[in-house]
């Protein structure tokens, strides 16, 4: 009896050793790297094979993705396969940037289906219509809505029509993806993928992100960024300490895609130099070194801003829809994201309040309204 007793609390206490040892290794073993992209998207105008090539084997050891953004390029059947292939092999994902199809002399349909067949998860997705929501707000030739009597019918219209653009790739490409500085609400209503928000110029990084990332939230999609210019002149760039911190925060904040947009062609590389691939290479090897790091800037405040209120969020004074001056709220809204921001950083997202919002509101902890008193 003691004897089987004494058996009994030896295999009792070698598995609580084993247990222990075993927790102690799941507490202090490595967290696993998370579904996330990084890279260059070469848009050069005229940008040759050579080109993609160059910049391949620039980036390929500390990327994982490449955006081929020249439409001179996707033009030539052939040159985009070459590309293509070679961005294939280099083990990096491939996202195509597609314009008019009435520009191309092959059926942009067909060939989206054989790259899906061809390269497997290699092609990550389809770019479609750059910059809709900021042709809304700047660019009267280029918008989908030129004149309207309410924001609520131009909101109906918008969406509407950038649906049908949308929604012709659908069943094309796995993902569809797009780059704006604005309307990302009302571009995520629509059968985007992700939005790349863009970081352009002394724009509050925080403030696109809590756009973005909110849109993304309350529609059930992912979002990105892309680090785009800061000057409108050489280096176009900002310098290499900037673009890490930019990534760095990116990161942190979510962005599933991030992306360096590189144009125009001012050096052998466009507007990248050395300062610039050493930031890549030193975020590449932080974001594996960090993992956990990734999305940690929770979300957990939102700023609900009005129905159908399309509103450039640059200035108190812009624009609404492109077609409205500021009214009555524009200032109070400005203000009111700005006080956030101030206290709350990267933690708050900007939503709208419409049928989507129910679905999403209650995932933050802290609700401000448009008609309140923020302070």
């Amino acid at each position: 009896m003691k004897r089987r007793t004494l058996i009994w609390a030896i295999i009792l206490v070698a598995v609580i050793l084993v247990s222990a040892f075993a927790a102690l290794n799941w507490l202090n073993s490595p967290a696993a790297i998370p579904e996330f992209y990084v890279g260059v998207e070469v848009a050069y105008k005229n940008a040759t094979v050579s080109d993609v090539r160059a910049m391949v084997d620039r980036v390929k050891d500390y990327t994982n993705l490449f955006v081929i953004g020249s439409i001179e390029l996707t033009f030539n059947e052939t040159a985009l396969n070459e590309s293509c292939d070679y961005i294939y092999n280099a083990g990096l994902k491939i996202v195509v940037l597609l314009t008019n199809v009435t520009m191309y002399s092959f059926n942009t349909t067909t060939w989206l289906n054989h790259a899906q067949h061809k390269y497997g998860s290699g092609f990550l997705g389809l770019y479609r219509y750059d910059e809709p929501g900021g042709d809304q707000l700047d660019n009267p030739a280029a918008r989908f809505v030129s004149n309207a009597t309410s924001y609520a019918e131009t909101a109906e219209r918008y969406t509407e029509a950038l649906r049908g653009h949308v929604d012709f790739y659908v069943g094309s490409a796995d993902r569809i993806f797009t780059a704006d500085y604005g309307l990302y609400w009302w571009d995520y209503k629509t059968n985007y993928t992700a939005l790349f928000a863009e970081f352009v110029g002394n724009q509050s990084r925080q403030r696109h992100i809590g756009l973005c990332r909110g849109a993304a939230s309350a529609h059930g999609k992912d979002f990105g960024t892309i680090i785009t210019w800061k000057y409108d002149n050489a280096p176009f760039l900002e310098n290499g300490t900037e673009l890490y911190n930019d990534l760095k925060l990116a990161y942190a904040a979510g962005a599933k895609y991030i992306i360096v947009f590189d144009y125009p062609k001012i050096g052998p590389y466009g507007t990248l130099g050395d300062d610039h691939f050493a930031a890549l290479q030193n975020f590449w090897e932080y974001s594996h070194q960090n993992p956990q790091v990734f999305g940690s800037i929770k979300s957990d405040v939102a700023y609900v801003a009005p129905k159908d209120y399309g509103f450039g969020f640059r200035s108190a004074t812009d624009n609404i829809w492109g077609l409205f001056p500021a009214d009555q709220y524009s200032e109070k809204i400005w203000n009111d994201v700005n006080i956030l921001i101030s206290r709350y950083d990267t933690r708050l997202d900007i939503l709208f309040d419409d049928a989507d919002l129910p679905a999403v509101q209650g995932n933050y902890g802290t609700l401000f309204f448009w008609n309140e008193t923020v302070t």
